[in-house]
């Protein structure tokens, strides 16, 4: 087929059967007709992850959020972020989450992936604000709740890790989360 649409799904559906190779010669034909496709390299970039090509993936990422058509560039650059914590490069990561909220600062998924990175670097500062940001914009489930409550705990704030405990066993009694509250006491 003459059609980088075609050779995009090729790719796509040779990857999902797992043929590493038929894909990677889909996707690179898909990439020679229309080299200027942002969502043709957003998906080359995510096969590109997936297959460790971490170098090639951030460099398809970055050019296809950089694509003036493209109005989702927040998603673009997370897939980025997402795709650096697999390599993992937490310093390229954030950098990505954080150019995803340039281009949108509500972004969910890009605050919730910097709360944990600052949770994970034991910045709980930094991730309470970031959670904070999140739940000012989108409804909370258990797992927010219980991250919300422990990143108190963490900073001391007994009164508002217990209000978020108080409000995960309300809204979600039934819970994974709230089973694991109730059972460590």
């Amino acid at each position: 087929p003459r059609s980088a649409k075609a050779h995009l799904m090729l790719g796509m559906t040779y990857d999902a059967l797992q043929n590493e190779r038929l894909a990677s010669q889909s996707y690179d034909e898909a990439i020679r007709i229309a080299p200027r496709d942002f969502n043709i390299q957003n998906a080359y970039a995510v096969f590109q992850c997936q297959n460790g090509d971490y170098a090639e993936a951030e460099r398809y990422f970055q050019r296809a959020s950089e694509h003036p058509e493209n109005d989702d560039a927040e998603r673009t650059l997370t897939n980025g972020g997402l795709c650096m914590l697999q390599k993992p490069d937490r310093v390229v990561a954030e950098k990505l989450f954080r150019a995803a909220l340039e281009h949108r600062s509500d972004y969910g998924e890009a605050l919730l992936q910097l709360c944990l990175l600052k949770y994970g670097d034991n910045d709980f500062m930094g991730a309470r604000a970031f959670l904070a940001r999140y739940m000012a914009g989108y409804p909370s489930n258990a797992g927010v709740l219980y991250l919300a409550a422990d990143i108190e705990g963490k900073l001391g704030y007994d009164r508002g890790r217990l209000e978020f405990v108080n409000r995960l066993l309300r809204e979600y009694p039934e819970s994974p989360e709230a089973r694991k509250v109730l059972s460590s006491g």
